[in-house]
Protein backbone atom coordinates (compact mmCIF):
# COMPACT_ATOMS: atom_id res chain seq x y z
CA UNK A 1 0.00 0.00 0.00
CA UNK A 2 2.59 2.23 0.97
CA UNK A 3 3.62 1.81 -2.67
CA UNK A 4 1.07 2.90 -4.16
CA UNK A 5 1.49 6.34 -2.39
CA UNK A 6 5.78 6.70 -2.95
CA UNK A 7 4.88 6.30 -7.09
CA UNK A 8 3.05 9.56 -7.82
CA UNK A 9 5.87 11.19 -5.60
CA UNK A 10 8.45 9.52 -7.36
CA UNK A 11 7.09 10.47 -10.65
CA UNK A 12 6.81 13.96 -9.74
CA UNK A 13 10.55 13.92 -8.32
CA UNK A 14 11.65 12.48 -12.12
CA UNK A 15 9.43 15.20 -13.99
CA UNK A 16 10.86 17.97 -11.81
CA UNK A 17 14.69 16.84 -12.00
CA UNK A 18 13.89 16.43 -16.23
CA UNK A 19 12.02 20.21 -16.30
CA UNK A 20 15.46 21.35 -14.00
CA UNK A 21 17.80 20.70 -16.52
CA UNK A 22 15.86 22.27 -18.91
CA UNK A 23 16.24 22.23 -23.23
CA UNK A 24 19.15 23.62 -24.84
CA UNK A 25 19.64 24.36 -28.35
CA UNK A 26 23.45 24.56 -29.80
CA UNK A 27 24.79 27.73 -30.58
CA UNK A 28 25.62 26.85 -33.70
CA UNK A 29 22.25 28.17 -34.52
CA UNK A 30 22.30 31.33 -32.46
CA UNK A 31 25.63 32.49 -34.50
CA UNK A 32 23.89 31.50 -37.59
CA UNK A 33 21.11 33.70 -36.22
CA UNK A 34 22.76 36.21 -35.76
CA UNK A 35 24.48 36.49 -38.75
CA UNK A 36 20.93 36.75 -40.68
CA UNK A 37 19.84 39.56 -38.60
CA UNK A 38 23.15 41.11 -39.79
CA UNK A 39 22.52 40.34 -43.63
CA UNK A 40 18.70 41.80 -43.52
CA UNK A 41 19.94 44.88 -41.55
CA UNK A 42 22.37 45.41 -43.67
CA UNK A 43 19.91 45.26 -46.84
CA UNK A 44 17.80 47.47 -44.75
CA UNK A 45 20.61 50.05 -44.99
CA UNK A 46 21.63 49.14 -48.26
CA UNK A 47 17.91 50.54 -49.47
CA UNK A 48 18.71 54.28 -48.46
CA UNK A 49 22.21 53.94 -49.39
CA UNK A 50 21.08 53.52 -53.05
CA UNK A 51 18.46 55.83 -52.55
CA UNK A 52 15.40 53.97 -53.52
CA UNK A 53 11.73 55.62 -53.38
CA UNK A 54 8.44 54.63 -53.46
CA UNK A 55 6.51 51.61 -53.01
CA UNK A 56 10.15 49.94 -53.84
CA UNK A 57 11.69 51.29 -50.97
CA UNK A 58 8.66 50.70 -48.61
CA UNK A 59 8.09 47.07 -49.74
CA UNK A 60 11.92 46.06 -49.34
CA UNK A 61 12.19 47.72 -45.48
CA UNK A 62 9.11 45.51 -44.70
CA UNK A 63 10.30 42.88 -46.18
CA UNK A 64 13.03 43.05 -43.96
CA UNK A 65 11.60 44.53 -41.16
CA UNK A 66 9.31 41.27 -40.84
CA UNK A 67 11.85 38.77 -41.70
CA UNK A 68 14.01 39.93 -39.12
CA UNK A 69 11.30 39.84 -36.53
CA UNK A 70 10.33 36.17 -37.32
CA UNK A 71 13.36 35.08 -36.77
CA UNK A 72 13.74 36.78 -33.35
CA UNK A 73 10.14 35.04 -32.56
CA UNK A 74 11.05 32.20 -33.62
CA UNK A 75 14.54 31.95 -32.52
CA UNK A 76 14.93 33.93 -29.28
CA UNK A 77 11.30 33.79 -27.91
CA UNK A 78 11.59 29.97 -28.79
CA UNK A 79 8.26 30.35 -30.80
CA UNK A 80 9.81 27.53 -33.06
CA UNK A 81 9.59 24.82 -30.53
CA UNK A 82 5.98 25.66 -29.38
CA UNK A 83 2.80 24.07 -29.68
CA UNK A 84 0.82 25.06 -33.10
CA UNK A 85 -2.04 26.07 -31.43
CA UNK A 86 0.41 28.61 -29.27
CA UNK A 87 1.93 29.96 -32.29
CA UNK A 88 -1.53 30.37 -34.05
CA UNK A 89 -2.81 32.20 -30.80
CA UNK A 90 0.16 34.69 -31.53
CA UNK A 91 0.58 35.16 -35.07
CA UNK A 92 -2.87 34.99 -35.90
CA UNK A 93 -3.53 38.54 -34.88
CA UNK A 94 -0.96 40.21 -36.07
CA UNK A 95 -1.78 38.54 -39.80
CA UNK A 96 -5.35 39.92 -39.32
CA UNK A 97 -4.64 43.30 -38.29
CA UNK A 98 -2.23 43.79 -41.54
CA UNK A 99 -4.68 42.54 -43.80
CA UNK A 100 -7.47 44.78 -42.50
CA UNK A 101 -5.34 47.66 -43.02
CA UNK A 102 -4.52 46.67 -46.62
CA UNK A 103 -8.48 46.42 -47.00
CA UNK A 104 -8.40 50.07 -45.59
CA UNK A 105 -5.77 50.78 -47.70
CA UNK A 106 -7.49 49.62 -50.92
CA UNK A 107 -11.07 51.31 -50.28
CA UNK A 108 -9.11 54.54 -49.47
CA UNK A 109 -7.63 54.82 -53.11
CA UNK A 110 -10.83 53.67 -54.50
CA UNK A 111 -12.71 56.48 -52.38
CA UNK A 112 -9.98 58.89 -53.12
CA UNK A 113 -10.34 58.34 -57.37
CA UNK A 114 -14.21 58.41 -56.85
CA UNK A 115 -13.89 61.87 -55.13
CA UNK A 116 -11.12 63.14 -57.87
CA UNK A 117 -13.23 61.35 -60.75
CA UNK A 118 -16.98 63.30 -59.53
CA UNK A 119 -16.01 66.47 -57.77
CA UNK A 120 -13.36 67.89 -59.52
CA UNK A 121 -14.59 68.44 -62.33
CA UNK A 122 -12.92 68.98 -65.75
CA UNK A 123 -9.31 70.41 -65.15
Amino acid sequence: MEEGLLAPAHGAVATAAVHAKGQQHPIKLYLLVWGWLFVLSTCSYLVDYFGLHGYLRWSLILLFMVLKAGLIVAVFMHMAWERLALAYAILLPPVAVLVFVSIMVLESEYTHFLRVLFFAGPS
